[in-house]
């Protein structure tokens, strides 16, 4: 469910969303009704996507092991065992990338304590703050020990993609800020520090939140999530009824629609797995293979 119903006297109920839903409506609301609403199947699967699911999988089982088999030769063995062949151009590219994605994998995991057991691996965490009940899954959740000589949370993030990441992307990262907001609700310590681990490079880029610029990530938050949650309100009350109807060109139907899910188009139409379906998408860039996401 989107909303928590409220009777007479109740607070105002609760949009339920995760960071990706607030971006995915801040990108494109007719992406966000295409997911969300009409829950369209999507496009054909795209071969970074797997690179990183096979590598995320792998890190995940390799925390999930005994101390004594969190080793690299372990995680060699993880990687080839959920590695996925969606998206390649063909075998041999599938099986380069699968010996990239364990040379990374493995030169990763040497550089961690095994001992050093994670407060959360894959954890869900939720809290529920300016009119949302906010929610999403942290790959790992470090325990650090903090200035005062006390213990903190640290959220760490997985990145396989091909461009490097700075201090700029760890601190304008909207879903970093609410997984520290919402790992201090559920897991009841302190935490400000998130960090990106760009596995193909071995770099980490961090950033030390403050409340004040928690504060701001959560107040555009919820300013997303009310144009959503009132975006979603008059979908159900007026607009559904018209969706066979714009399907089948009616051009009115398509008006009343698109005027609260308007199309915002771009060259990153190229990377949206709704592409084919949207003719303002379609003008505005270019087809890319299911391997365009692959670096050099």
């Amino acid at each position: 469910m989107d909303t928590q119903d409220t009777l007479e006297g109740m607070p105002t109920r609760l949009f339920s969303c995760t960071p990706t839903k607030l971006d995915t409506w801040l990108s494109c609301p007719r992406r966000y009704r295409f997911t969300y609403l009409d829950r369209r199947p999507k496009g054909f699967p795209w071969a970074h996507n797997s690179v990183g699911a096979a590598v995320h999988n792998a890190l995940r089982d390799w925390w999930s092991q005994p101390v004594e088999r969190r080793t690299p030769e372990v995680a060699e063995s993880l990687v080839v065992k959920q590695w996925l062949i969606d998206g390649f151009r063909n075998d041999n590219q599938a099986m380069e990338w699968r010996d990239r994605a364990v040379a990374m994998t493995t030169a990763y995991v040497a550089t961690l304590d095994p001992d050093d057991e994670p407060a959360g691996v894959e954890r869900t965490v939720s809290t529920a703050t300016h009119g949302m009940a906010l929610s999403g899954r942290v790959d790992r959740i470090d325990r650090r020990a903090s200035d005062d000589g006390g213990e903190e949370l640290v959220i760490v993030d997985y990145k396989t993609g091909r461009r490097p990441l700075d201090t700029d992307d760890a601190r304008s990262s909207l879903a970093l800020a609410v997984y520290v907001v919402a790992a201090r609700r559920t897991l009841r310590r302190r935490a400000r520090r998130v960090e990106l681990h760009h596995l193909p490079t071995g770099t980490v880029a961090a950033y030390d939140h403050t409340e004040e610029s928690l504060e701001r990530h959560l107040g555009r938050a919820g300013d997303i999530a009310r144009e959503a949650m009132a975006a979603q309100s008059t979908w159900k009350e007026r607009l559904a009824p018209l969706a066979e109807d714009a399907a089948a060109g009616d051009a009115d139907a398509v008006e009343a629609i698109d005027a609260v899910f308007p199309p915002v188009a771009g060259p990153g139409c190229s990377w949206c797995d709704f592409r084919k379906e949207c003719p303002e998408g379609k003008d505005q860039s270019t087809a890319l293979h299911p391997w365009s996401g692959l670096a050099d």
